[in-house]
């Protein structure tokens, strides 16, 4: 009798433990999926521009969103894309809307022709999506996105230094192969 409840509680575990490989690749793959998806309906917002950062984390079915933004209408646009995202459970909008400055929009389109009238940088301009993204908030500015090599980040990095009027400038460029 002991043996025969011993086999019967392995086949059990062993089912379970089936079903739980069955079942954790496919919500992988859920995941996969929403990460694809929503990295899409960020980029083809019709606002989204050079001054705008998001980012976003996936955690099961949950999407945080993050980043800065000039316009609120990209924050609530942000949020309502990923919503009708399929598998979506919850969004948690963490988007900073940056407060309005005369002097921070002037600063924006310095940094920006600095940066990419650079002809070394140029190449970031290109298509509709640049690279390179230019977060001004009071004065401070921060570059974020990715570069093709370290000399493209620190030329981006120097080329901002050299803007007057910017109060500091915080180089979160990431340098990836392409």
């Amino acid at each position: 009798m002991r043996f025969r409840s011993l086999q019967i509680f392995t086949v059990a575990v062993l089912t379970a433990l089936t079903l739980a490989a069955q079942q954790r690749p496919a919500s992988e793959r859920a995941v996969e999926r929403i990460q694809k998806e929503v990295r899409h309906e960020l980029l083809m917002l019709p606002y989204l521009n050079v001054f705008d950062n998001l980012a976003y984390k996936v955690e099961g079915y949950k999407v945080t969103l993050l980043g800065q933004v000039t316009r609120p209408v990209v924050k609530s646009d942000a949020e309502r894309a990923v919503k009708g995202i399929e598998g979506v459970e919850q969004v948690d909008n963490q988007i900073e809307v940056l407060p309005v400055s005369p002097n921070d929009d002037r600063l924006r389109l310095r940094l920006f022709r600095a940066i990419y009238g650079f002809g070394p940088l140029e190449k970031y301009a290109l298509g509709v999506h640049r690279s390179i993204r230019i977060i001004v908030k009071g004065g401070h500015a921060t570059l974020e996105g990715v570069v093709d090599s370290q000399a493209d980040k620190d030329a981006a990095g120097i080329r901002a230094n050299g803007v007057s009027g910017v109060f500091s400038v915080t180089n979160n460029l990431r340098v990836v192969k392409s």
